[in-house]
């Protein structure tokens, strides 16, 4: 594509995580100026730019968007329009499509300029209490158990303090592998940051774990997790028996089969009902 000598900009836009307070002046002017909004959800952006009074117009562009569109801003931004690029909240680029345009517009020659402002990752990593000096985000772990649990594994080692994202629904998942592969190290659980309902967990995993069992999930988390200590032993490697096998020693044993669950559960960290299903599996021949 070839590039205009009065080719435009693109605005990469962070926005408010939650308190729409949170805005900066820089960004707002931004907005303002600004010839064309590209927004992950129209929707969302609509609203904020309603309570400040914005009028720019917008156009989406998400993780469905099709190459066509990135190359329509794209050549936007060359024929001298000043693009800005928001996300629904935070910066964009950061576990959202964003970088792809990002990419795109420096691949082609075009300007971009970052206007920093409010971050889930940074907010929380400051909250958490945990060493700051280096970390390492890693975004979303993947869905699979198993793929989560080798991620997990591969960052074993990792001495810089880990931040995740993670989905509420997969938020116990995660803990539970986290105590597994990692072993009950220091943590801390943010939700609704900067929100009316903004909570910060902290403590060991298993505690963590223990908290959110009993108060499910809502809203949206960032999960930070200390490194390793340098030197740490791996955690203890997995138990020479299965849980329903454990299980069944312990019945042999004379624990009522709900003590024998619950026991094995707890020292395990994994959920109750899953022990309890791999049990009646067990004792019926499967």
């Amino acid at each position: 594509m070839a590039v205009s000598s009065e080719s435009g900009t693109l605005f990469v836009v962070a926005t408010p995580i939650g308190n729409l307070e949170d805005i900066t002046l820089r960004a707002l002017r931004v907005l303002k100026e600004a010839d064309l909004i590209a927004a992950e959800d129209t929707r969302v952006t609509r609203k904020l730019l309603a309570h400040f009074d914005i009028h720019t117009p917008l156009t989406s562009y998400h993780q469905h968007t099709e190459a066509r569109k990135v190359e329509w801003i794209v050549e936007q931004v060359a024929e001298g329009r000043r693009v800005a690029l928001v996300s629904d909240a935070g910066t964009p680029g950061i576990s959202d499509p964003g970088d792809e345009l990002i990419t795109a517009c420096i691949e082609a020659g075009l300007d971009v300029v970052v206007i920093p402002g409010p971050s889930a990752v940074i907010a929380t990593l400051v909250a958490s209490g945990l060493p700051a000096r280096r970390f390492a985000f890693e975004g979303f772990l993947p869905r699979a158990a198993g793929e989560r649990r080798a991620r997990l594994e591969a960052l074993r080692a990792e001495e810089r303090t880990l931040l995740f994202y993670e989905a509420p629904s997969r938020v116990l998942a995660t803990l539970e592998a986290i105590c597994q592969v990692l072993g009950d190290r220091r943590v801390a659980v943010a939700r609704e940051m900067t929100k009316r309902f903004e909570e910060v967990v902290r403590g060991r995993a298993s505690e963590v774990l223990e908290h959110f069992r009993e108060h499910p999930p809502q809203g949206e988390f960032v999960l930070v997790v200390g490194g390793a200590t340098p030197g740490e032993a791996p955690p203890p490697a997995e138990p020479a028996v299965s849980p329903e096998e454990d299980v069944a020693e312990r019945v042999a044993a004379g624990m009522s089969e709900r003590d024998a669950i619950r026991a094995v559960a707890t020292e395990r960290h994994l959920p109750r009902r899953e022990v309890y299903a791999a049990w009646l599996q067990h004792k019926r021949g499967g």
